[in-house]
């Protein structure tokens, strides 16, 4: 039998037609009991990326209870997203854990198998992304849940093999737009790239202006999305601009039209220079950079000179 969470595709579910299981699509277990078959009740309960928390009264009603495949060396990195957080502490090892279910708390339960320490390399750390990492660790989980059910670890007298904690406890919390946040005054450019990489376009909010032509000039904070980015040499005379991490400027006077040559940048906590190709502000479409700015009216009245250059920096810093 197979129990796959509503309107989720997975190749369970083909792999279970084929045998000719059946099959059951939830989205809760509100009201659900599990069928029983000529032999009585179901032995044994598996969650592999379920998503739902299997409650006690079905892990009560199988013989053995339940197990569950979690990619990470438990306990650290225990919650909804190991991957992603494995990816983001910048780890170089990880591995896989089968332990039970546990009745009231996801990932807490006894450990049946697991990686030896320390673990496994990572392919490529500094540019794996999380399907890389799925496809790497997916069939080591599976073979370390046909090895554990074949042994019968699961049957009691069960022991627990996971090894002892050391250092404070790593966590891996559901990913969340805030997340993708960035934290001007301590985000290095390491960390920008790490979760661009990671879990996707980092954003900000930059001051913008209206000047409609019935009412006066008004200011509010636009969420931006940097699309494209990339680390470039710091333009002459932007030394200024160092000191404040999250200020963008531009190698223009103002007002300014985007040309070739006028580009969009702003430095990062570890005094590194990115040049923002392209963004996209709340309510506009993606667009090149400097562009997207000046349609946002995002620049400041003034521009500053140096060395026969005119810089000028937005209205405010990035928040």
């Amino acid at each position: 039998m197979a129990v796959i969470p509503d309107s989720i595709p997975v190749p369970l579910k083909a792999a279970a037609s084929a045998l000719s299981l059946p099959i059951h699509e939830i989205d809760t277990f509100t009201g659900w009991t599990p069928p029983t078959s000529p032999n009585g009740h179901i032995n044994l309960v598996i969650a592999v990326s379920f998503g739902l928390f299997v409650p006690p009264r079905i892990l009560n009603g199988a013989k053995y209870g339940g197990l569950n495949v979690h990619p990470s060396l438990l306990p650290n990195f225990r919650g909804p997203a190991p991957l992603h957080h494995t990816l983001l502490a910048g780890e170089t090892t990880t591995g896989v854990t089968v332990q039970t279910l546990h009745l009231k708390h996801f990932d807490h339960g006894v450990i049946l198998s697991q990686t030896p320490p320390p673990g496994l390399d990572i392919p490529n750390p500094e540019t794996c992304t999380v399907p890389e990492l799925v496809d790497f660790v997916a069939p080591k989980g599976a073979q370390m849940l046909v090895e554990t059910i074949d042994k019968g670890l699961f049957v009691p007298p069960i022991d627990n093999v996971g090894t002892e904690q050391v250092g404070q406890l790593k966590h891996a919390p559901k990913i969340v737009p805030e997340d993708r946040h960035i934290n001007w005054a301590n985000w290095t450019l390491a960390d920008m790239n790490r979760r661009n990489r990671v879990i996707g376009p980092l954003w900000s909010k930059a001051l913008c202006s209206s000047n409609p032509a019935d009412g006066p000039l008004s200011f509010q904070y636009k969420r931006v999305i940097f699309t494209d980015t990339e680390e470039v040499d710091p333009p002459k005379g932007c030394d200024s601009f160092s000191i404040l991490p999250g200020l963008p400027f531009t190698n223009a006077a103002h007002p300014v039209e985007p040309k070739k040559s006028r580009q969009l940048y702003v430095f990062t906590a570890d005094g590194k220079v990115l040049r923002i190709n392209r963004m996209k502000v709340e309510g506009e479409q993606d667009a090149e950079g400097l562009r997207a700015a000046i349609k946002a009216r995002m620049f400041g009245d003034r521009a500053f000179q140096y060395e026969g250059r005119e810089l000028t920096p937005f209205r405010n810093s990035l928040v």
